[in-house]
């Protein structure tokens, strides 16, 4: 809770120092050229450390990047980590990709993202990627640099990134959160084990009598 109220003081002074210094060197730029969440509608809550993570993306995509395709998939949530892809086109068009080939070379681009721990997936009326779940991108990058996927000047960037912002503590809460996952699964498969063997046990010394 602590870390969550720093967080939010230190993005208050960032506001206010960002509109202290746009006031004293854009001093004539009307409001109507501005764009501002509060105001303008048409938005969505973006990680930022997704340009880096885009960044990690193409760095293991070369010849197909698949970076600004995640980054079109944040542009549709809407604030909310699932999207649901009823026309494949439209996400293809977006993303850049033209020609008979767009939808294909789209959904190419979203089995690299899925192959990287960026999004999970469901099929779905319009296909294998109907359903795309967003994973959270500073987990994913943590993920590349245990396979050795990031490249160390890129991960640099990304540690101080993650710090600035505030989300440092994203990667070992997952850690903590599988641990807990593998012990509770362990512990289901010992009990179901132990009662599978009861009836077994049972009967054998019944037969003992």
């Amino acid at each position: 809770m602590a870390n969550s109220k720093q967080s939010q003081s230190r993005r208050l002074k960032m506001s206010e120092r960002a509109q202290q210094q746009l006031a004293l060197h854009f001093p004539d730029v009307t409001e109507t050229l501005l764009w501002r969440r509060k105001s303008n509608d048409g938005f969505t809550t973006v990680p930022r450390t997704l340009p880096i993570a885009m960044q990690a993306i193409d760095d293991t995509s070369k010849g197909a990047p698949a970076g600004h395709s995640l980054f079109c998939l944040w542009a549709r949530a809407p604030d909310n980590p699932l999207v649901t892809v009823e026309n494949p086109a439209t996400f293809a068009a977006e993303a850049g990709f033209t020609g008979e080939r767009a939808v294909d070379t789209w959904r190419k681009r979203m089995r690299r993202l899925r192959e990287l721990g960026f999004v999970r997936t469901k099929k779905g009326p319009s296909g294998e990627f109907h359903f795309i779940l967003l994973l959270n991108p500073n987990v994913a990058v943590e993920m590349m640099r245990a396979n050795g996927l990031v490249q160390v000047d890129l991960y640099g960037r990304f540690v101080e990134r993650v710090a600035d912002v505030g989300a440092a503590g994203d990667w070992p809460a997952h850690q903590e959160a599988m641990k807990a996952a593998e012990e509770k699964a362990a512990a289901a498969a010992k009990a179901a084990s132990k009662a599978a063997a009861a009836p077994k046990a049972a009967a054998k010394k019944g037969a003992a009598k």
